[in-house]
């Protein structure tokens, strides 16, 4: 089912330069504000009598590829040139830093997903390491002396940091 939406206002302007253009169009889903704003934005970057020449068709095809540009919006998005003296180039930095809109391959799920058992066991390891640690120490601080006669020499290092 085919519904009638205006168009936005920044297409009405073509009218007011002398093309007969009508205000209606029939489109199968009304055009949001991203929409418009994506339009207006590119026409906005043409020069006028380009940007006045294009068909609603074209105008509809130019969204549609502008619309996959979702990388624009980065929390961290920092772009620069630089040179260093006595090499006659420039070069140039991007930083970009967000969160991944990406839909993950199926590789890189499973990456994924072994990165993070990897960094879980790793934790693992980390805190059962230092729970050991401190129940020897405070086994040492005790004086609990399990095997006779034999010792790691952890507790006596610890002793000389605070003689």
């Amino acid at each position: 089912m085919c519904t009638t939406i205006l168009r936005p206002k920044f297409l009405l302007s073509r009218v007011a330069m002398g093309q007969d253009i009508d205000t209606k169009v029939t489109k199968k889903t009304p055009a949001s504000s991203e929409q418009s704003r994506r339009i207006a934005q590119f026409l906005a970057s043409q020069p006028k009598a380009l940007a006045a020449s294009f068909s609603q068709a074209q105008l509809e095809a130019i969204d549609n590829a502008l619309q996959g540009r979702s990388w624009q919006r980065h929390a961290i998005d920092s772009r620069g040139t630089f040179s260093i003296p006595f090499i006659p180039w420039r070069f140039y930095y991007v930083m970009l830093l967000g969160r991944n809109r990406r839909a993950f391959t199926r590789r890189e799920k499973r990456l994924s997903s072994l990165a993070l058992f990897g960094v879980i066991i790793a934790l693992i390891l980390i805190s059962l390491s230092l729970g050991l640690l401190l129940l020897y120490l405070l086994k040492s601080a005790l004086g609990i002396d399990l095997f006779e006669g034999h010792s790691l020499g952890i507790w006596d290092a610890v002793k000389s940091w605070f003689e």
